[in-house]
């Protein structure tokens, strides 16, 4: 029986990349969530006036790799201490954000933050909220650093948060040369 969570932490090509290389991870769409307005366009996302953030929504098999690990390479590879920026990327659309669907899921996002916070990090501001509707980017956003690994913007920003955790999660990787 496999589990859900949504991410956002900035782009979601730079969640994406990293998550879907988690042992135990079966699918992770990019998307929206978090604003007000119906099925909304990349375009719209990204002119910040939509209230929503670029997610990821991760599927994820709790027998192999637990909500708490997920959590701690998102957090690894994204500034949870930075309001509606992360990189070259800014804006509301751009925020840390965990989107749950379960009470268990809110518990284990606000403990993870807490054990966090003072010990990796100072001053996280992290948004924690349901998920209330999740809407699939555009087809040419998923696997979208495995499409277009040399896309200058996906070139820069996405290999050094694979190294962070090839690094540090070694043991969480599916494919040791990811």
């Amino acid at each position: 029986m496999t589990e859900t969570t949504t991410l956002g932490g900035g782009c979601f090509w730079c969640v994406e990349a990293p998550l879907e290389r988690i042992i135990g991870v079966e699918s992770v769409v990019s998307g929206y969530t978090g604003g007000s307005v119906e099925d909304p366009t990349y375009e719209q996302v990204c002119s910040g006036s939509t209230g929503h953030a670029e997610v990821v929504r991760v599927e994820f098999d709790p027998d192999i790799v637990s909500l708490v690990e997920l959590l701690e390479v998102f957090f690894a590879v994204h500034d949870p201490t930075t309001r509606d920026r992360q990189g070259p990327d800014v804006g509301s659309q751009y925020r840390s954000a965990v989107f749950y669907e379960t009470p268990d899921q809110q518990e284990t996002a606000e403990r993870v933050i807490e054990e966090l916070e003072g010990e990796a990090y100072d001053g996280i501001v992290t948004e924690v909220a349901p998920l209330k509707r999740f809407y699939r980017a555009e087809e040419y956003h998923q696997d979208y650093y495995a499409k277009n690994p040399n896309q200058p913007y996906c070139s820069a920003q996405i290999p050094p948060k694979l190294k962070k955790v090839k690094k540090r999660f070694p043991e969480l990787l599916a494919d040791a040369e990811a």
